[in-house]
């Protein structure tokens, strides 16, 4: 009998353990310890200044991307040579240009004096369609030029050579190819007016030959903001490389620094992307905003194609900041502790357990491997994420694409590892999902 009580009483006195065990861990839930108070504090101010410095940073790393970055500019500049209504403004702008230099009279050079006053007469009646007439052939010929592959090449050229002036511009002195006049910047044609005037001496046009070296100055950007935006690319520029990293670093700061990291760490990624996000729609703002603020007489659809290649390896970036930061959020709210993310993680151990199970069938036997993979799962896993986060730090300019493709290549190689991971004895019909 004596024997029995002790057996008997135990389950009861585990019941009470258990009990005060749930109820001291339920207190500490509702009532954190009061030292936690400034960690936390910190932990939301990291979170935030990493929040407002992402749009910064973002276009940080595209102002220095554009100064520093030869190739890079001119990809950026390289669409507008294809652009229709570039092509458009340009050859109406160019064609202006020579026929200011080719006026009728200049054919009188031409003739024997003695034969000038019948050909004065002769123009009196047909001068104006003369002159249409010259207009139209050497719009003809500047219009073949732009359609040209050698448009493309001479716009290529055009841009390499102006990417020294690209700093001056940005910093508000002029020079170069690329010079700012007052609230306009300007991109000189003269390559491609010489390239006109051969054309136009080798098709019959030889009063062509006498139009001196002419720098046509065409219409990048107008507009009266100019000045204040050159100093916000000056301060960018200044910031540079170290204004990433100090985002970065308040992110990290602010998820260790917070009491619960899973949560900080969604927290901190949904709001980067809110920043891009925003840093997005301030682009659409200020595109409307520009555009309604051109001069009389600007061409608006030149003007519309000239902003969206500017920017649109901007707006690629707050795609991709956007994308990563969707996604680093998903990740951790898939490791967390909710009922949702319990039942994805099942889904997800379920369906490789079940092709688990279908190999084990065919006769694939793991042995030390799935020992290996079982014991080191957590530092393999670890290493992948760090693996993929380092191959987006090293990729020159990462796209959506790019992102995406990264993180399904981490996650291959995650179902990889639970499919390899087999414990000691354990089948893998026999383990827990989780």
């Amino acid at each position: 009998m004596a024997t029995n009580e002790p057996a008997g009483d135990r389950p009861d006195e585990l019941a009470e353990l258990r009990a005060r065990l749930s109820a001291v861990e339920a207190h500490e839930a509702a009532a954190p310890p009061r030292r936690h108070r400034a960690r936390s504090a910190f932990a939301v101010l990291l979170v935030l200044l990493a929040c407002v410095l992402t749009p910064l940073s973002v276009a940080a790393v595209w102002t220095r991307s554009q100064i520093t970055d030869t190739d890079r500019y001119v990809a950026t500049m390289a669409p507008l040579a294809g652009d229709p209504a570039i092509r458009t403004a340009v050859t109406d702008r160019v064609t202006d240009e020579i026929v200011g230099y080719l006026p009728v009279d200049s054919l009188l050079t031409s003739v024997a004096p003695a034969d000038r006053p019948l050909l004065n007469t002769l123009l009196g009646g047909i001068g104006q369609a003369l002159t249409d007439g010259i207009s139209g052939f050497v719009h003809d010929q500047v219009q073949r030029v732009v359609a040209s592959d050698a448009f493309a090449t001479i716009w290529t050229d055009v841009n390499r050579e102006a990417h020294a002036a690209v700093e001056k511009m940005l910093t508000g002195q002029g020079g170069g190819t690329v010079v700012i006049r007052n609230d306009t910047v300007v991109l000189d044609l003269a390559p491609l007016i010489d390239r006109v005037k051969a054309r136009l001496v080798d098709n019959g046009l030889s009063i062509a030959a006498r139009i001196p070296e002419v720098h046509t100055q065409y219409t990048l950007v107008q507009s009266d903001a100019i000045p204040k935006v050159r100093t916000g690319f000056r301060l960018l520029d200044l910031a540079g490389f170290w204004l990433p990293v100090l985002t970065v670093a308040c992110a990290v700061g602010g998820v260790l620094l917070a009491v619960r990291r899973r949560r900080a760490v969604v927290t901190v990624a949904l709001g980067m992307a809110g920043g891009a996000l925003l840093l997005g729609i301030a682009l659409s703002v200020f595109r409307a905003l520009y555009l309604d603020r051109l001069a009389a007489g600007v061409d608006l659809a030149a003007a519309q194609a000239v902003y969206d290649t500017l920017v649109r390896y901007l707006r690629s970036a707050v795609r991709v900041v956007i994308a990563l930061g969707v996604l680093v959020a998903l990740g951790a709210w898939i490791g967390g502790r909710g009922r949702w993310a319990g039942t994805t993680r099942g889904m997800w151990a379920s369906g490789l357990g079940a092709v688990r199970r279908a190999a084990e069938r065919a006769g694939l036997r793991l042995g030390p491997v799935g020992r290996f993979v079982h014991r080191w799962k957590a530092w393999l896993g670890w290493a992948a994420v760090a693996g993929a986060a380092l191959a987006f730090l090293l990729w020159s300019y990462p796209t959506v694409l790019v992102t995406l493709c990264l993180a399904l290549a981490l996650v291959a190689v995650l179902a990889l590892l639970e499919f390899l991971d087999e414990p000691d004895g354990v089948p893998a019909g026999a383990r827990r999902p989780g």
